[in-house]
């Protein structure tokens, strides 16, 4: 008894300290104080500012955010494809390959990201490669196809090896029963992977500040970094923190719900 109540306790405390500061900028994203506490009244001019685009520097901002949609949604497409393959040939990998494929995904997980960021600059400096989208885009997608592996490979293990094999000797080519076999049944790993891929782009700032170059290419992380630099934070970036985390949180709602269903379906099934 004692035991459950400090685990929960734990829990609990964990998941304050985690969502206490959100939480905060949340509710001060109701108020049009300049400054981070300072409550002047409930308000919605903030959120107004925003979507009409009134905001001191918000022409700067809003490119941030479209230059942040833009790449996160590109680099997480693309990782999701190089990681989907990258997870099907190393299931069918076999001892020392394996284990050797698999080390070498690991380790643009544990890299620091500063050491990812400077090494890639180095190497599109080396290659002559403009900076800029392009850098920014194969920089992202450097450090997010391992995580896409990670998604989809216990998907693999979860399928039935049979299925490839029975598809093929019923006169599927390899890459028809690989479109209607095997990709069927990794979706939920892409979909998992996808959405950690594009999360980890949003939220990068080291790989992106050393790759982007000299071109005023900014993004989220960078504007802000930037704007912080200055003294102070533009307040629009409250609702803007706001309405990304919400977003983020209703679509991993959806995506869970339909898991359990499946699950449910399959065991009805069963």
């Amino acid at each position: 008894m004692i035991r459950k109540f400090f685990a929960q306790a734990y829990i609990w405390l964990l998941l304050i300290i985690l969502y206490a500061p959100i939480l905060f900028i949340a509710v001060f994203s109701f108020t049009e104080s300049k400054v981070l506490g300072n409550w002047t009244g409930f308000s919605t001019k903030l959120y107004e500012n925003l979507t009409q685009g009134s905001l001191d520097g918000g022409s700067s901002l809003m490119s941030a955010l479209q230059n942040t949609l833009i790449i996160a949604v590109v680099a997480a497409a693309l990782s999701t494809l190089l990681g989907t393959m990258a997870a099907i040939g190393m299931f069918y990998l076999r001892g020392g390959k394996k284990k050797a494929i698999t080390f070498m995904n690991n380790i643009p997980i544990i890299n620091p990201d500063i050491i990812t960021g400077v090494s890639l600059f180095l190497l599109f400096i080396f290659m002559r490669i403009t900076q800029g989208y392009t850098s920014v885009i194969l920089a992202h997608i450097t450090f997010c196809t391992p995580y896409v592996v990670l998604s989809v490979l216990p998907k693999m293990s979860q399928m039935n090896p049979n299925i490839y094999e029975a598809a093929r000797d019923l006169g599927a080519t390899q890459f028809q029963a690989l479109r209607k076999v095997v990709i069927p049944q990794l979706i939920p790993g892409m979909v998992s992977g996808f959405i950690l891929a594009f999360t980890m782009s949003l939220d990068d700032f080291a790989v992106t500040f050393f790759t982007r170059g000299t071109i005023g290419l900014d993004t989220l992380s960078t504007y802000i970094y930037a704007d912080a630099r200055k003294g102070g934070l533009t307040p629009e970036l409250r609702p803007l923190m706001t309405i990304i985390f919400l977003t983020i949180l209703v679509l991993l709602i959806i995506i869970n719900i339909r898991q359990q269903r499946l699950a449910q379906r399959n065991e009805l099934k069963k």
